[in-house]
C-alpha cells in the first residue's frame, strides 16, 4: 500500500505550548497552543474529498479510501508525525471583546508539503473539545460540514481567497444542537470536515495575547506568521510589521471586494473568523443573495443588530482591522503609522469596488465617461425592482446589440416579479445608458462577453441548493454533495447539462430554515 508522506508541523516548533495536558475548558495564558487529542467516533465514513487538494498534497486515491487515513480524517488514529493541537486565540464577537475563544472544536493535524515545498497546515473540524471548548462538546453536525465542504472549494473555484476543504467523514454518532436556540434540542447526524490552508491564524490570535500583555509571545506569534508567510517583507522589525499590516488591509479590502462580486456573505464576521492570509474562514451561517439586498444577513443571531449584512461587509473589515492595529501596537510603540495604513483602508477598498463593478459591466474606466451613474443606477433599479443578482450580470454579458424591448426581455429571468410599468422604463433608461457606454469602448463584442461571463458566475452554491443535498445526505445519499462539487468546481463555465441550478430561488426557499438564514449552531 502506498503510504502517505508524513507529517509536520512549524507552528508548535516556533512556538510556546501550553504545560498542562488537561482537555477540559479552561484560561490557557502565555501559550500559542494546546496539545490536545481527537476524540474517536464510532464509524467513521469517507463520503466526499476534494480530488484537487488531494493531488495538491500528493495524496493518492489509494491512501484517501485506505482505512488508516480515515481514521485519521475522523480522529480516529494519528498517521507519522501528526501532533494535534488547538490554537488559543481571542475576537470580538458582534463588536464585544469576548476574551479567549480559541480552537473549540478544531484541531490541527500538522502540515504536508506540496510539490513546491509550500506548507499546508490539515486541521479537523468537529473532532471533540479541547480546552478551548467552553461550554460546547467539540463536535459538528453534517448540515454544516456540508456546507463548509462545499463552500470551500465553491469559493476556490470563484477566484476568491479561502480555506480549502480535503475531506467530508460521518462519524455514525449523533450530536445534540438546538439548531434555533428555542429549546428545542434534537440528535443530529455528526461529522468531520478536515480543512486545508497555509495557515489558519487569526486577528484574534494576536489580540489574545495583547490584552492579557504576553508581549514578548505576541512578537514571537507575528515574526513567525512573517517569516513564514510572508518572507517577501525581510526581516521582522517595527517598520516590517508596519508594511505586514498594511499588506494585510489591501488584500482584506480585495478579499472583501471578491465577496461583493458575486454575492457572498459571510454572516459573523467575528475579529476571531479573520484570517490573517486574508481568506475566508470559518464558513459558519453564510449564504448569498439571491434577490440584490445590501441590508440582508443570512445569520439569525444577527437579525436584530444587523451588523454582518451584505453592505457593511467593508465597513466591519474595517473594523476588525483597527483591532489587529491595536493588537500590536505594543510592537510598534506609536499609533501614528498604524492610524496611517488603516486611513487609507476606505479609499482603497472605494477604487478595487468601483474597478470590480466596471469589470461586472464590462466596462474599461474611462474619464470621459460618467460610470458611476451607470454603477448607481444599476443599484437604483435593484432597490425598485427585486432582482436576482447573479442572474442579472450573467445574461447582462449576452444582450450584444439586441433593441431595448429585447433587452428587458432577455433579462426577464433575473427578476423575481413583473416590473411594473414605472419600473419597466427605469429598466429602458438604464439599458440605453448602458449600451451608450458599451458603444464608446468596442461596443457589443465577443471579447466583452467572455470577459463578463469571466467576472460573473453562472453558479453559486445558493442556500436552498445546499439544504437539499442536505436533506438527501440525511437519508445516507450523497449523490447532489458530489454533483454540487462538480458544477460548482467550474462556475463560469455555460455547463448546459446543470442549467437547473442556473435559476431564480424557488417562493418555497424564500423563507425555509437552512434555504434563507441560518443559526450558528453547528
Amino acid at each position: 500500500m502506498i503510504e502517505p508522506p508524513p507529517f509536520y508541523s512549524n507552528f508548535t516548533a516556533a512556538l510556546k505550548a501550553d504545560p498542562s495536558n488537561d482537555n477540559t475548558p479552561r484560561q490557557v495564558a502565555d501559550a500559542a497552543y494546546s496539545l490536545v487529542e481527537p476524540t474517536p467516533v464510532s464509524k467513521p465514513k469517507l463520503i466526499a474529498y476534494s480530488a484537487e487538494i488531494a493531488e495538491l498534497l500528493g495524496l493518492e486515491d489509494e491512501v484517501l479510501n485506505s482505512s488508516a487515513f480515515i481514521e485519521a480524517m475522523s480522529g480516529n488514529a494519528l498517521l507519522p508525525g501528526m501532533m494535534p493541537f488547538s490554537m488559543n486565540y481571542g475576537g470580538h464577537q458582534f463588536g464585544q471583546w469576548a476574551g479567549q475563544l480559541g480552537d473549540g472544536r478544531a484541531i490541527n493535524l500538522g502540515e504536508l508539503r506540496d510539490a513546491e515545498s509550500n506548507p499546508w497546515m490539515i486541521q479537523l473540524k468537529g473532532a471533540g473539545p479541547t480546552p478551548y471548548s467552553r461550554t460546547a462538546d467539540g463536535r459538528a453536525v453534517l448540515r454544516s460540514s456540508i456546507r463548509e465542504f462545499l463552500c470551500s472549494e465553491a469559493m476556490f473555484h470563484l477566484g476568491i481567497p479561502t480555506t480549502r476543504a480535503l475531506t467530508l467523514v460521518t462519524t455514525g454518532d449523533g450530536v445534540e444542537r438546538d439548531m434555533f436556540y428555542n429549546g428545542n434540542a434534537a440528535f443530529e447526524p455528526g461529522a468531520i470536515v478536515s480543512r486545508v490552508s497555509q495557515s489558519f491564524v487569526r486577528f484574534g490570535s494576536f489580540q489574545i495575547h495583547a490584552a492579557r500583555g504576553e508581549t514578548e509571545l505576541l512578537r514571537q506569534l507575528v515574526d513567525f506568521v512573517i517569516t513564514s508567510q510572508f518572507p517577501h517583507l525581510g526581516v521582522p522589525s517595527p517598520e516590517v510589521y508596519l508594511q505586514w499590516l498594511n499588506e494585510i488591509c489591501r488584500d482584506t479590502a480585495s478579499l472583501v471586494c471578491h465577496w461583493m462580486r458575486v454575492g457572498f456573505v459571510h454572516g459573523v464576521l467575528n475579529t476571531d473568523n479573520m484570517s490573517i492570509m486574508s481568506q475566508t474562514i470559518d464558513y459558519g451561517p453564510y449564504g448569498w443573495i439571491d434577490d440584490y439586498n445590501p441590508d440582508w444577513t443570512p445569520n439569525t443571531t444577527d437579525a436584530q443588530s444587523r451588523r454582518y449584512v451584505f453592505g457593511n461587509q467593508a465597513r466591519v473589515a474595517h473594523w476588525n482591522l483597527a483591532q489587529l492595529a491595536r493588537a500590536i501596537f505594543p510592537l510598534i510603540g506609536s499609533a501614528e503609522p498604524l492610524q496611517e495604513i488603516l486611513d487609507a483602508f476606505p479609499a482603497y477598498y472605494q477604487d478595487q469596488y468601483r474597478n470590480m463593478m466596471l469589470e461586472k459591466l464590462g466596462l474599461s474606466p474611462s474619464k470621459e465617461s460618467d460610470d458611476d451613474a451607470v454603477i448607481a443606477d444599476v443599484f437604483g433599479l435593484f432597490g425598485k425592482v427585486e432582482t436576482d443578482m447573479t442572474i442579472f450580470f450573467r445574461q447582462l454579458a449576452s444582450i450584444d446589440s439586441l433593441s431595448t424591448d429585447a433587452s428587458i426581455s432577455h433579462l426577464e429571468n433575473a427578476w423575481y416579479s413583473q416590473p411594473e410599468h414605472d419600473n419597466v422604463t427605469l429598466i429602458q433608461n438604464w439599458i440605453e445608458l448602458f449600451a451608450k457606454r458599451v458603444q464608446q469602448e468596442s461596443g457589443f463584442s465577443q471579447d466583452r462577453i467572455q470577459r463578463m461571463n469571466l467576472t460573473n458566475p453562472k453558479f453559486i452554491l445558493r442556500n436552498y441548493l445546499a439544504q437539499q443535498a442536505i436533506d438527501l445526505a440525511h437519508q445516507e445519499d450523497y449523490s447532489m454533495i458530489h454533483e454540487l462539487l462538480t458544477v460548482m468546481n467550474k462556475p463560469y463555465a455555460e455547463q448546459p447539462e446543470y442549467e437547473q441550478y442556473f435559476a431564480r430561488r424557488p417562493d418555497w426557499a424564500r423563507n425555509k430554515p437552512g434555504s434563507s438564514m441560518l443559526s450558528c449552531s453547528s
